[in-house]
C-alpha cells in the first residue's frame, strides 16, 4: 500500500467535515472503548491491570528473545510439515506468493483478514497477474467492493454507516432493499459460499506464532477464517516476524486480553492453532501450508528506541481511545496502520520523511498508553519522533522561528515584561481573529483580552496591602 501520510492535515480536514464519517467513527469508537472497559475490568480493576502487565511482560520477553524464538519457531513449524519462507521486503512477499500461485495454476484466492497483506499490497499483485482474489471477512469484503483501504486495524469499515453499506450492496450485488443488518449479513454469507468451495489458495495473516509448538494462531469472530485455512488445497499464512511468542501459556493469556481490548469480548468466537497440513488420517484440511515470515523494516525498528512498538498485538484499543482518531478516522493517516500506534509504526517502518505530520497527530493525553493491553508507551515514542523531526530539520520553519522567539522572550524577565505590556496595548486594536500564521488560534475561538494588570503587579499590590 502506498504511503500517503504526509497529506494527513488536508485529508483530516476533509474527514472532519464529512457528516457520515463523523457519525460512523463516533459510534464505532464509542462502542469499542465502552465495551473494552466492561470486558477488561469485569473481574475488578486490579485484576484487569494485572492481566495487562502480565501480557506486557510476555510480549517484551518475546521481543528480547526474538532472534532465538524465530529460529525455534522455524524448526518446529518445519517439523510439523509447514514450509517456512523468509521475506525481507514487501516485494519478496508478493513474489513468493505469486510463485506458489502460478505453480499451481491458481485462478481464485480466498483471503481472511490480514493487515500485513495490505502492508505489502498483495491484492494488487494478484490483480496485476490476472488472479482473482476475494476478501472473505465481512468488513474487508465491503472495503474491497467499494475500492477502499481499511480505516481501522480491527474494524476496517468503521468509517461507513449502515445505510452506506446497504446502498453499496444494492448497487454492486443487486441485494434487495433491507435495513436489517442480519439480512444483509446472510445475503453476503450466501454470496461468499462458492468462493470458499472454488478457491485454489487460502491466505490468512496470523495473530501469533507459538515458538515452542510451531503453531500458527488465528483469533477471529467470523467462520471465514476457518474456511480459508481449511478448504483450499493450499494455505499461505503471512506473518510479521514480531508476532512470535514463546509458549502456549503466553498464548493463553494474550488470547484473553486481545479480544477484551479489540471488541470487548471475553473470548472471540474462533481460536485456531494450525499445526501443519492435513495428515493422512484426516478427512479435510489443506495439502500444503506455507508460513511467510515478513521483515519489511521490522529488523531496522528492532535496533532503535522504537522497538517497543513491535510488541503491539493489533487490538485497535488506542484508536478507539484517541481524540484525534475519533474525528479524523483512519484514512487520514495515509497508510495501513492508523491511530496512535500508526503514528509510530508508519514513520518507523517507512521513514520519518514519509510521515512527518503523524508524530504531531496527538494531543498527548496519554489514553493510548492507558488502554494498551501490553502497556506500550506510545506518548513517549511520539515525543521522541517529534524530537527527531526538529533534529533533522523537518519541522515548519515559521513555527520554529516563532517558538525560538517565544523561548527567548520567556527566559528574559525584561523581555517578558516588555512583551506583556506590548500585548496588552496592541491587542486592543486587533480584530477577533489573529492574522497570518497565528490565525489557527482564533479560527474556532474568540481571542481573549489580556488582563489589565499582570499577576506580578497584582501580587506586589497584595503584599503592600493595596486593593487589587
Amino acid at each position: 500500500m502506498k504511503v500517503d501520510a504526509n497529506n494527513f492535515v488536508s485529508v483530516a480536514q476533509i474527514a472532519v467535515n464529512d457528516p457520515d464519517l463523523q457519525e460512523a467513527v463516533s459510534l464505532g469508537t464509542y462502542n469499542g472503548y465502552s465495551k473494552r472497559l466492561v470486558a477488561m475490568f469485569s473481574n475488578g480493576h486490579e485484576h484487569g491491570e494485572a492481566m495487562r502487565q502480565q501480557a506486557a511482560a510476555m510480549r517484551r520477553r518475546a521481543i528480547q528473545k526474538l532472534p532465538d524464538l524465530l529460529e525455534l519457531a522455524e524448526k518446529n513449524m518445519t517439523a510439523n510439515g509447514i514450509k517456512v519462507l523468509w521475506a525481507e521486503t514487501a516485494e519478496d512477499v508478493r513474489n513468493m506468493v505469486l510463485d506458489i500461485a502460478k505453480k499451481r495454476n491458481a485462478k481464485l484466492v480466498a483471503k481472511s483478514k490480514s493487515m500485513i497483506s495490505e502492508e505489502v499490497a498483495l491484492n494488487h499483485a494478484f490483480e496485476e497477474n490476472g488472479i482473482e482474489v476475494v476478501e472473505t471477512d465481512l468488513g474487508e469484503y465491503i472495503i474491497q467492493l467499494n475500492k477502499e483501504t481499511p480505516s481501522h486495524i480491527v474494524m476496517p469499515v468503521m468509517h461507513r454507516t449502515k445505510r452506506e453499506i446497504r446502498d453499496l450492496f444494492m448497487r454492486e450485488l443487486n441485494m434487495p432493499f433491507t435495513d436489517d443488518a442480519a439480512e444483509m449479513t446472510a445475503f453476503i454469507r450466501k454470496h461468499l459460499r462458492q468462493v470458499f468451495v472454488n478457491a485454489d489458495i487460502g491466505i490468512s495473516g496470523g495473530n501469533f506464532i507459538i515458538a515452542e509448538s510451531g503453531s500458527l494462531c488465528l483469533v477471529t469472530n467470523e467462520g471465514n477464517g476457518r474456511m480459508v485455512t481449511a478448504m483450499p488445497k493450499v494455505h499461505i499464512g503471512i506473518v510479521g516476524i514480531e508476532k512470535v511468542i514463546e509458549t502456549i501459556e503466553d498464548y493463553a493469556t494474550l488470547t484473553q486480553i486481545l479480544p477484551r481490548s479489540a471488541t470487548g469480548q471475553q473470548m472471540t468466537v474462533y481460536m485456531q492453532m494450525i499445526n501443519g497440513p492435513r495428515r493422512e488420517d484426516e478427512p479435510d484440511g489443506p495439502d500444503e501450508v506455507y508460513v511467510i515470515l515478513v521483515d519489511n523494516g521490522r529488523s531496522k525498528v528492532y535496533a532503535t528506541k522504537y522497538a517497543e512498538a513491535l510488541t503491539c498485538i493489533r487490538c485497535g484499543a488506542c484508536l478507539n481511545a484517541c481524540p484525534v482518531y475519533q474525528v479524523t478516522g483512519g484514512h487520514a493517516y495515509g497508510w495501513v496502520y492508523s491511530g496512535p500506534i500508526g503514528a509510530v509504526i508508519t514513520p518507523a517502518l517507512t521513514g520519518l520523511e514519509n510521515a512527518t505530520p503523524l508524530p504531531q497527530a496527538s494531543s498527548l493525553c496519554g489514553k493510548c498508553k492507558q488502554v494498551c493491553p501490553v502497556d506500550i508507551d506510545i506518548p513517549r515514542m511520539l515525543l521522541d519522533l517529534r524530537h527527531e523531526l526538529v533534529e533533522k530539520g523537518m519541522t515548519d520553519k515559521i513555527f520554529d522561528v516563532g517558538l525560538k522567539a517565544w523561548s527567548i522572550g520567556n527566559r528574559s524577565p525584561k523581555l517578558f515584561i516588555m512583551g506583556g505590556a506590548v500585548a496588552r496595548f496592541g491587542t486592543r486594536f486587533l480584530p477577533n481573529r489573529l492574522p497570518g500564521p497565528l490565525g489557527g488560534w482564533t479560527k474556532y475561538r474568540d481571542f481573549p483580552q489580556f488582563a489589565p494588570k499582570p499577576f506580578r503587579e497584582l501580587w506586589k499590590e497584595r503584599k503592600k496591602g493595596k486593593p487589587s
